[in-house]
């Protein structure tokens, strides 16, 4: 088969400008004799030269040698990274394969499984509501699930009591809603969602939230951050708010709007062939847990997860991000008005919450606004953060940062489970900094 990458080349972008030298940087796999740089099309926001863009090249350029390395050494089947400032795609790259035993190489516009980071598209939308008077934060849980009116804590005697304020939409946004996933922790409520079977008994999202709703909450609301099903919740919350299927709230609402043609909960039979292989490395070898083929995304689930449930691309991703760098707009259209993307970007946690931690992916130095992990203390944080960067990640091992003060947004993306089993995220990161101009 001919590489897509080969089927695109009449689809280039070529972009003609000089380097300082007034030649290419070398080695820079993107540019081209003269200077050139040339980007796939369909990179979601228009491609630019990096030093028009106040990035360099020959910095750039050492972002493809450092991923290929995790690929070499059998780390990875494949990663792409992409970086855009000012608006404009300054870096797209793969390296290896979306298929090892096929022999598939990874593609610019393959499709990802998103995991986590479809929590960021389910607060756009709950902040759409909120917007339009539908939601408000506020708003206690059970106004929308009644379920939720009885909620209860579990005390350190093993009893249940209620708690000391009621849930609200804001508590969900923030992860302060008491609730729990049952795989992070060891809690005695973690043990009790993990032997409750919720995630694969559910029938529908109101199942699902009935289910969760019974369970303890580990704490009471606004007492204590902790990752949790929060945003799945919040996908029922859309639901009865809009009065609309979630998935189809999603698509009028932000996907068509965005031009984002290939996010969705299904991958389709005619997208497979671009559908990535998700693999793990239990012995040191890469294995499959999810196929393309015939595995969790090839058909329409039991219920919608807000919290996890999406694939997406690169092109489509770095649309939505540019959004909210752009404080709510995107090609002349309104997702968000600017105040609402300006609060979610904002920690919304009290001093006794933070710094917040979910492993070595958040470390001292992040708060947490209405959807996303904020950095609130740059000098705490181990990344080349700036105060205001704003980030999340996918369980297997996607990740995107939003710096508004740099005006840059990058993307790091394999398909392998651990979460956070290299310091992929951290170096390239540094790299992409290190490029700044």
């Amino acid at each position: 088969m001919i590489p897509r990458s080969t089927q695109l080349a009449a689809l280039l972008v070529v972009l003609t400008a000089s380097t300082a030298a007034g030649q290419p940087a070398a080695g820079d796999p993107q540019s081209e004799p003269g200077g050139a740089i040339a980007l796939p099309a369909d990179a979601g926001l228009p491609a630019a030269v990096p030093e028009s863009a106040g990035m360099s090249s020959e910095g750039l350029a050492r972002i493809g040698p450092a991923m290929r390395a995790y690929v070499d050494d059998g780390r990875l089947a494949g990663v792409m990274t992409m970086v855009a400032r000012h608006g404009q795609v300054v870096h797209w790259e793969t390296a290896g394969m979306r298929d090892v035993a096929a022999g598939d190489a990874l593609e610019p516009d393959d499709i990802f499984r998103i995991y986590s980071m479809t929590k960021p598209l389910t607060s756009v939308a709950v902040m759409i509501l909120v917007e339009e008077g539908a939601v408000a934060l506020d708003d206690p849980v059970a106004k929308f699930i009644p379920a939720f009116a009885g909620v209860t804590v579990l005390n350190d005697a093993g009893g249940r009591a209620a708690p000391v304020r009621p849930m609200t939409v804001e508590h969900l946004l923030t992860h302060t809603s008491g609730l729990t996933y049952g795989f992070f922790g060891d809690s005695p409520v973690d043990r009790i969602y993990g032997q409750s079977g919720f995630f694969t008994q559910a029938e529908g999202l109101d199942d699902f939230a009935r289910r969760v709703a019974d369970l303890p909450l580990l704490a009471s609301p606004g007492d204590r951050w902790n990752y949790s099903v929060s945003t799945d919740i919040l996908g029922r919350v859309v639901e009865v708010a809009s009065g609309q299927p979630f998935d189809a709230f999603l698509q009028a609402r932000i996907f068509d709007p965005l031009d984002m043609s290939d996010t969705s909960f299904v991958v389709p039979a005619d997208k497979r062939d671009r559908f990535t292989v998700h693999y793990a490395r239990p012995d040191g070898t890469l294995q499959v847990i999810d196929s393309p083929v015939d595995g969790q995304y090839t058909q329409r689930p039991r219920w919608l997860s807000g919290g996890g449930g999406l694939a997406s691309t690169a092109s489509d991703y770095i649309r939505f991000a540019q959004m909210l760098l752009q404080d709510g707009e995107l090609g002349g259209v309104r997702i968000l008005e600017s105040e609402t993307v300006q609060a979610m970007r904002s920690n919304r946690l009290t001093d006794a919450l933070v710094p917040i931690q979910l492993g070595s992916f958040l470390s001292p130095g992040y708060g947490f606004g209405l959807g996303f992990a904020v950095v609130v203390d740059a000098d705490a944080s181990p990344e080349p953060d700036n105060d205001g960067v704003f980030r999340w990640a996918g369980a297997a091992n996607t990740f995107f940062w939003i710096d508004p003060a740099a005006e840059l947004i990058g993307m790091v993306w394999t398909q392998l489970n651990p979460f956070a089993a290299y310091d992929l995220e951290r170096e390239f990161q540094t790299l992409v900094y290190e490029a700044l101009e």
